[in-house]
């Protein structure tokens, strides 16, 4: 079960100023809100290096690794096949490795799962000890002709309880679920306005966290709130599979009024 106190949208954008729409705006509302709730437990988010664990690096998971790694996190790429990853992981350099599932679990004090949204159940099935008690950062959509009867219960609960009842005992945040895959690369680190990554969660720490991990992969996060408004971003929404600025994605989920 995830801990900590739900933050909601609300809650979150009442801190927002018109100044702070800037590139690290939500980092610094988190903060707010974390000093509130008891604090990072010894550690600011903010500027911290973290080792990630990557569940299926495939066209999600591995750009997210290179765009991490680049920013001085240590990266470990898994999949049921390492061997296929060793160019890849060549291609980021000495901050990344590779391995099985089993292994980046362990190794991430954060884990990212990317893989097709039929697998999450599994996964958290196999993996629970390893999951136990750390921030994941989930980004599957459920798919009927992929993933069978389970995709059209999981949409119709929503994602965000849904993934959080695949995935028990971890400090779920869905994040990087709306963005197409082919955005992380040419998208990341643009000029001018950023692209918006809605997240959602249960949890204000690992919010705090999944916010700077957006932020270092060079986007912007924008809080929905609690993992039950994460369906507000699903698959089906207005705002899935579009890449908008922060100030796009904020109107059109109403986040400011």
């Amino acid at each position: 079960m995830v801990r900590g106190p739900a933050l909601s949208a609300r809650e979150a954008v009442r801190t927002v100023t018109a100044m702070q729409r800037a590139r690290r705006a939500f980092l610094l509302a988190a903060a707010g809100a974390l000093a509130l709730a008891g604090g990072l437990r010894g550690a600011t988010a903010a500027g911290r290096k973290w080792k990630i664990g990557i569940i299926g690096a495939g066209r999600i998971g591995g750009a997210l690794g290179e765009l991490w790694a680049q920013a001085g996190h240590e990266v470990f790429l898994s999949s049921r096949h390492p061997e296929r990853l060793a160019e890849l992981a060549a291609s980021i350099g000495p901050a990344a490795r590779t391995g099985l599932p089993r292994e980046a679990a362990a190794f991430g004090e954060v884990v990212l799962i990317a893989v097709p949204y039929g697998a999450l159940p599994q996964i958290g099935r196999d993996y629970a000890s390893e999951l136990h008690g750390k921030i994941v950062l989930e980004t599957g959509n459920p798919q009927p002709v992929r993933d069978g009867d389970m995709a059209n219960a999981a949409r119709a609960e929503g994602t965000g309880t849904a993934s959080a009842r695949f995935l028990p005992g971890t400090r779920l945040v869905r994040a990087f679920s709306t963005v197409p895959h082919f955005h992380l690369k040419i998208r990341a680190q643009r000029n001018g306005e950023r692209i918006a990554i809605p997240l959602a969660a249960d949890d204000a720490e690992a919010l705090a966290v999944a916010a700077q991990l957006v932020e270092d992969a060079g986007f912007e996060p924008v809080v929905v709130g609690a993992l039950a408004r994460a369906r507000e971003f699903d698959i089906g929404s207005e705002v899935f599979a579009r890449a908008l600025t922060a100030r796009e994605l904020r109107q059109a989920l109403q986040l400011d009024r």
